[in-house]
C-alpha cells in the first residue's frame, strides 16, 4: 500500500471547533464512517423555481427549498422588484416553505445586492428589464470580478437600457420600461452556462418570445441548462432546441404551480467522499431517481474512483473502498464537483487530471489557483493546466486551509482534515451560502453532538 495512503484517526472523534484566531479545527474521523445524512434543497433548483414562480400568472409555493445566503439573496431581491414571497410552514427539516406571489405590472426601482450569488446577478438582470424603472445591481467586492459582460451585451441586443460605465461588469443599472421585446440574440455563454438560463427563464415574458444561440469555445455545465428546460416544462413552456447550442422559447404564460425542491446533490458532495476518505459507509437521504443535477454524476465518478455505491430505499448509499483511485476526468458538464473531487485525489494513490474546468476560474474565487495554493500549503503537488489541474498524491500535513470567500473551497478542507491531523479553514462560515447547517451536519456525520456554526 502506498505511504499517500491515510488511516482515520484512533483518537475520539471530535465536532468542529475554533481556535483563538477564528480558524475552524477540521474534525478527524475516528475511524469508519457509518452515517445518514440529510441535505437542505437545491440552491440551482431553488433560484430557478423562485424566477418562475415571480414571472408566473398566478401564485406558487415552494416546498422545502433551500434557506441559504444566496437563496436570501433572490428573495430580497425579488421583494426589490415587487414580487411577494413570505415563509409557509412546511413539513421540512431546514426551514419553512415559501408563497410567491408574482411580480406586477407597476413600476419597481431599487439596489439589488447580489452577494455573491451568480443566480442572482444573472438570472435577475433580464427580469429587471421587465419592471418600469431603475434597478442597480451590485455585488459583495469579492464577486465583483465575475463575468457579466455577455449579458449586458445580450440585454443591449434585445433593446434593454443598460447603464454599466463603460465596465462590462458589475455594478450596473438597467432601466426598464415594463417589456423586452425579445427575438434573436447570440451569446458567448463559454464563462458560464448562467448566461444561457438567465435569458430563458425570463424568455416566456418577451413580447414575441426569444430566439438563442451560443457562439463560443465552449459550453460548460449542459446539466444546468437541461435543468432551466425541465423546470420551465413544468410550468408550461415548451422549450425547442433545434441543436446543441440553440434554444427558442415562445411567449406565453408561465405557470403557478406547488413545487417540490430536490436536496441539493453538489452539496451531498463532500459527506459521500468523506466514507471514502475514512472508510465505511454514508447514506445520503432522498436522492432522486432521475435529476438534471450536475450532482447527479456522483455515483459514476465516486465509482470510477473506487468507491461502491447502491440506491436503494430512497437514498445513494457510498462505502469506502480499500484505495482511492486517481481519475483522468472530464468535468465539464459538473465544475461545481471539482473541488471536492480535488480532494479526493489529493489522497488518492495515483495521479489524478481533470479537465473541462477552465470556466471555475470565474466562480466565487479562481477556484483552479485556490485549490493548488491550499494543497500546496499542506505538502501536496499540483500543477495547472489550460483547462484544468493535475494532482500528484503526496503524504499532507496539517496547516491553514483558505477558504477564499468560496463554500465548495472550505468544505474540501473539511473533507482532507477527517485524516490529515491540524487543518483549520479559515472561513467555515462562507458554508453557508448554500449549506448554513454544514458544521453540524459534518459533525452529526462523525457521531458527535454538535459543529461550530459561528466559525
Amino acid at each position: 500500500m502506498s505511504d499517500h495512503r491515510y488511516s482515520p484517526s484512533t483518537g475520539p472523534r471530535t465536532s468542529g471547533t475554533t481556535s483563538s484566531t477564528g480558524f475552524w479545527h477540521a474534525p478527524a474521523a475516528g475511524g469508519p464512517l457509518e452515517a445518514v445524512v440529510t441535505v437542505p434543497g437545491s440552491k440551482s433548483l431553488t433560484n430557478r423555481e423562485l424566477v418562475l414562480a415571480a414571472l408566473a400568472d398566478g401564485p406558487s409555493t415552494l416546498r422545502e427549498p433551500l434557506h441559504s445566503d444566496d437563496s436570501d439573496r433572490m428573495i430580497e431581491a425579488l421583494r426589490v422588484l415587487g414580487v411577494g414571497v413570505e415563509p409557509v410552514p412546511g413539513d421540512g427539516e431546514f426551514g419553512d416553505d415559501l408563497h410567491i406571489t408574482p411580480l406586477v405590472a407597476s413600476g419597481a426601482s431599487g439596489e439589488i445586492d447580489c452577494g455573491q450569488a451568480g443566480t442572482v446577478m444573472r438570472f435577475l438582470a433580464p427580469v429587471a428589464g421587465l419592471v418600469e424603472g431603475d434597478i442597480t445591481l451590485t455585488a459583495h467586492e469579492s464577486a465583483l470580478h465575475r463575468p457579466m459582460g455577455a449579458m449586458i451585451k445580450a440585454l443591449r441586443d434585445l433593446g434593454v437600457d443598460v447603464d454599466d460605465e463603460g465596465r462590462w461588469a458589475l455594478p450596473f443599472t438597467v432601466r426598464g420600461h415594463g417589456h423586452i421585446r425579445g427575438g434573436e440574440v447570440t451569446i458567448d455563454a463559454s464563462a458560464t452556462s448562467q448566461f444561457v438560463t438567465g435569458l430563458l427563464l425570463a424568455a416566456p415574458r418577451f413580447d414575441i418570445g426569444l430566439r438563442l444561440i451560443h457562439e463560443g469555445e465552449r459550453l460548460p455545465s449542459m446539466p444546468h441548462i437541461d435543468m432551466t428546460i425541465e423546470a420551465l416544462a413544468h410550468r408550461g413552456v415548451n422549450v425547442e432546441r433545434p441543436s446543441g447550442t440553440e434554444w427558442v422559447v415562445p411567449a406565453g404564460p408561465i405557470r403557478g404551480k406547488d413545487v417540490h425542491v430536490e436536496p441539493d446533490l453538489s452539496n451531498a458532495a463532500p459527506f459521500l467522499a468523506a466514507a471514502m476518505v475514512a472508510g465505511g459507509r454514508v447514506s445520503v437521504t432522498g436522492w432522486p431517481v432521475h435529476s438534471t443535477q450536475p450532482g447527479a454524476l456522483l455515483p459514476d465518478i465516486l465509482t470510477v474512483m473506487g468507491a461502491r455505491t447502491q440506491r436503494r430505499g430512497g437514498a445513494l448509499h457510498v462505502t469506502g473502498g480499500d484505495t482511492i483511485a486517481g481519475v483522468d476526468l472530464d468535468l465539464s458538464a459538473a465544475g461545481e464537483l471539482t473541488p471536492t473531487i480535488v480532494g479526493l485525489a489529493a489522497l488518492a494513490e495515483t495521479p489524478s487530471t481533470i479537465h473541462g474546468i477552465g470556466h471555475i476560474r470565474g466562480h466565487e474565487t479562481n477556484r483552479i489557483s485556490a485549490l493548488i495554493e491550499n494543497l500546496r500549503a499542506l505538502g501536496g503537488e499540483a500543477e495547472e493546466l489550460d483547462d484544468g489541474i493535475r494532482i500528484l498524491p503526496r503524504r499532507l500535513h496539517g496547516g491553514v486551509w483558505r477558504a477564499f470567500h468560496d463554500h465548495r473551497i472550505a468544505t474540501t478542507g473539511a473533507l482532507i482534515g477527517l485524516v490529515v491531523d491540524g487543518v483549520d479553514v479559515d472561513d467555515i462560515g462562507t458554508t453557508a451560502k448554500t449549506m448554513p447547517e454544514f458544521p453540524q451536519l459534518w459533525a452529526r456525520m462523525l457521531g458527535v453532538e454538535s459543529g461550530d456554526a459561528a466559525a
